[in-house]
């Protein structure tokens, strides 16, 4: 259930719109610092340009961390009303709300060892390496989804950490890592192993990122946020937002 916030300074009420900030999705959410420090990234941006767009409007948890699926059962008891950026999918379709129009995009890349020699120019290359194709994913994330729909039959999403699946292709328990950008670098970064690695240069799968609220939100709430992100579409902001964080 929504409830109002008083604003500083005016007594203004504002509406509260509940969410989360999701682990494991750098840039989207990622960590200014150390541990426990300030919560930024491409969906921070979108929602204080979201506020400054429409100062009635109040989002609250972004500065709390929580894996997908806490964010989903919040979404699905009424404890939180929103989410940033996922992609459709059947399940979810059927779930909640997508509000429109796509916040930016997610391009997914295959990462193999930096000595594999493989050439992958389409999901038909990826089928042909079998029985040595076995792709990593991180578990839960749509990354699984995307090579699921893509008709791969060898996936291994046992792990929900990058940097573990990064030390299972390095222990050869995989021959790519699937992943997506932007991101992707970042990833290869802090895992201290990225001169072990190489991005394969195609882009696999392409994928739009929305607003996803609960179906129980206040449809004049959702009418707002729409209409405020149309207008963040309009202006650039939307892709300015994006790039910056590429």
């Amino acid at each position: 259930m929504l409830s109002l916030l008083s604003t500083a300074g005016g007594g203004v009420a504002a509406t509260e719109i509940r969410t989360a900030a999701q682990q494991g999705t750098e840039p989207k959410f990622q960590s200014a610092g150390a541990a426990g420090g300030r919560v930024v990234g491409i969906c921070v941006d979108i929602m204080r340009a979201v506020e400054k767009l429409d100062p009635g409007l109040k989002f609250t948890g972004d500065q709390s961390w929580q894996p997908l699926p806490r964010i989903y059962s919040g979404l699905d008891r009424g404890v939180q009303d929103a989410s940033c950026g996922l992609s459709h999918s059947a399940e979810r379709d059927k779930k909640y709300l997508f509000i429109g129009p796509a916040l930016f995009s997610i391009r997914y890349y295959l990462v193999a060892r930096s000595d594999d020699t493989a050439l992958i120019g389409n999901w038909d290359d990826l089928r042909r390496l079998a029985p040595d194709n076995v792709v990593l994913a991180n578990r839960g994330f749509a990354a699984v989804m995307v090579l699921e729909s893509a008709g791969v039959d060898k996936i291994d999403a046992g792990a929900a950490d990058p940097k573990l699946n990064l030390q299972k292709l390095l222990a050869h328990r995989g021959r790519f890592f699937f992943h997506r950008t932007p991101g992707l670098q970042a990833v290869l970064d802090r895992s201290g192993m990225a001169a072990k690695f190489k991005i394969l240069p195609t882009v696999m799968a392409v994928s739009p990122l929305y607003f996803v609220v609960a179906k129980q939100l206040d449809p004049a709430v959702v009418e707002r946020l729409r209409t405020a992100l149309q207008t963040l579409e309009k202006s650039g902001e939307l892709e300015r937002i994006a790039k910056s964080w590429e």
